[in-house]
């Protein structure tokens, strides 16, 4: 590319996008490229709308580089749901549930502070021993919820999950989501709600 087109198509270059991962910064858009660094997620940087060989043109610092196509959008990117982080709802479990009882609610209730309800101690099983939650939460973001729980099982100790007549647990986490018996309700089933069983 000649320099003078470079130039140009950075001094014009005003449009603005975020960076929707990870991604390496490279010299030229090319098999002579050099890495030069990383960009992290959620970087808003000034593009020229010039892509090639599958690279798509930015501007850093006065600069034109050039990263993977197809990984920069208009609006930012929000942020992934991980651990820790603040229970601001005003929700809070007993005093009789485990360390990870305690743990799920915090992380649930960081990242989805929508959900105001929480069921832990009642009188039978799991629950009786402070070791089970039930999230109450139904749909899609039921789903993010149980996935979000299943992805820091190991860090929140979870055994195992139930959702939407599926279960996970840990022991057989290599079979995924396994189905269930129909257990004739809503709630039974499981659909407005998320279970967890802690060890």
């Amino acid at each position: 590319m000649r320099r003078q087109s470079v130039a140009r198509a950075v001094n014009a270059a005003t449009d603005t996008r975020w960076t929707t991962t990870e991604l390496n910064i490279w010299t030229r858009p090319d098999e002579q490229a050099q890495r030069l660094g990383v960009l992290e997620t959620a970087v808003k940087v000034r593009v020229t709308g010039r892509e090639f060989r599958g690279r798509q043109e930015i501007v850093i610092e006065g600069g034109a580089r050039w990263v993977t196509a197809g990984y920069l959008s208009a609006e930012k990117p929000s942020p992934e749901p991980g651990l820790g982080g603040e229970c601001a709802n005003g929700t809070s479990v007993p005093a009789g549930v485990s360390p990870n009882i305690r743990a799920i609610h915090a992380a649930v209730c960081s990242n989805f502070p929508e959900i105001a309800t929480y069921g832990t101690v009642r009188s039978d099983g799991e629950h009786a021993q402070g070791i089970a939650m039930d999230i109450m939460v139904a749909g899609e973001r039921g789903w993010e919820v149980a996935e979000f729980i299943r992805q820091y099982s190991s860090a929140l100790g979870v055994s195992y999950l139930i959702h939407a007549r599926n279960i996970w647990s840990v022991q057989r986490s290599g079979e995924g989501w396994r189905s269930m018996a129909d257990r004739g309700s809503v709630t039974a089933n499981h659909f407005d709600h998320v279970h967890v069983t802690t060890y």
